[in-house]
């Protein structure tokens, strides 16, 4: 699995407008509906869930990054936004500082090996220093769908 396989492309937002963890996740989730694919009317479901989650604990790992992610039952496939704040947003994460990055995961109820793996993959590819400096100074979709591409092909050093 790859990052690429996994990340929505309409979903990317290199710019988020979100200042806060709620709209942040909300914003995300919003970019997953309008392409397509999460139905609108489970639109607040899934944000509502996303946030129980991150009741539970932060998912701002820190490092200026952050993974909110949950298994749903109206998720048909195993899917990813990707968000970049110019600002950061508090996100209570564990390093205490603001997140630059955010990806949102989302996967279907019955597939935990493979959210699994895809927490993984994401977690490989933003424990590198390169990728997460890149992708934080990404200032379009294109930009970023290019990292990924790099990415996949191991062409970034940690």
């Amino acid at each position: 699995m790859k990052l690429r396989e996994i990340v929505v492309e309409q979903a990317i937002t290199p710019q988020l407008a979100a200042n806060d963890r709620d709209a942040t996740i909300a914003e995300l989730v919003d970019r997953l509906v309008d392409a397509g694919e999460i139905g609108a009317d489970d639109r607040d479901e899934v944000v509502r869930a996303v946030l129980e989650r991150e009741k539970k604990g932060s998912t701002g790992f820190g490092r200026g990054v952050a993974v909110p992610h949950v298994k749903h039952r109206s998720i048909t496939k195993i899917m990813a936004a990707v968000g970049v704040s110019a600002t950061g947003v508090d996100f209570d994460a564990l390093d205490k500082q603001p997140v630059y990055t955010v990806f949102l995961l989302l996967s279907p109820e019955d597939h935990a090996e493979e959210h699994l793996q895809a927490m993984e993959v994401i977690f490989r590819n933003l424990s590198k220093e390169t990728f997460r400096r890149l992708l934080r100074q990404a200032t379009t979709r294109e930009d970023v769908v290019e990292l990924l591409d790099e990415a996949a092909g191991s062409t970034l050093a940690s």
